[in-house]
């Protein structure tokens, strides 16, 4: 699975959440300034050459559609993170986000209740 751009991934999530759609379907979701047409367009035929979206023609009209899931796509991105910016470990992840605050007590709790369910 290839890395994507900024752009790319920004255009990916409204995909994810629209499971269907054309470009003029991804434009109407987008805030203004919105980008040209032409600029999403190949966007997401950079998308569907990287094997993310694929697409049924309608005409001229092309709908297209994930054939990457969200969640795998999150989990390596995830990994890439971890091994990049962590040296693969979880415990410097958890300890990063304590110390930034982005993690709560209660999530906290909530990551230990999952273990216990694991083990």
């Amino acid at each position: 699975m290839q890395k994507l751009t900024r752009s790319e991934e920004d255009i990916m999530q409204l995909i994810w959440e629209l499971g269907r759609g054309t470009v003029s379907d991804l434009l109407e979701r987008m805030e203004e300034p919105r980008p040209p047409h032409s600029t999403v367009s190949s966007v997401v035929r950079i998308l569907e050459k990287k094997g993310y979206v694929d697409h049924k023609a309608y005409g001229k009209t092309h709908e297209y559609f994930p054939i990457v899931a969200k969640e795998d796509y999150g989990r390596r991105s995830l990994t890439d993170v971890l091994r990049n910016y962590f040296d693969g470990s979880v415990s410097r992840l958890v300890s990063h986000l304590v110390e930034d605050k982005s993690l709560s007590a209660g999530d906290v709790q909530e990551i230990l209740k999952k273990l216990d369910e694991k083990a």
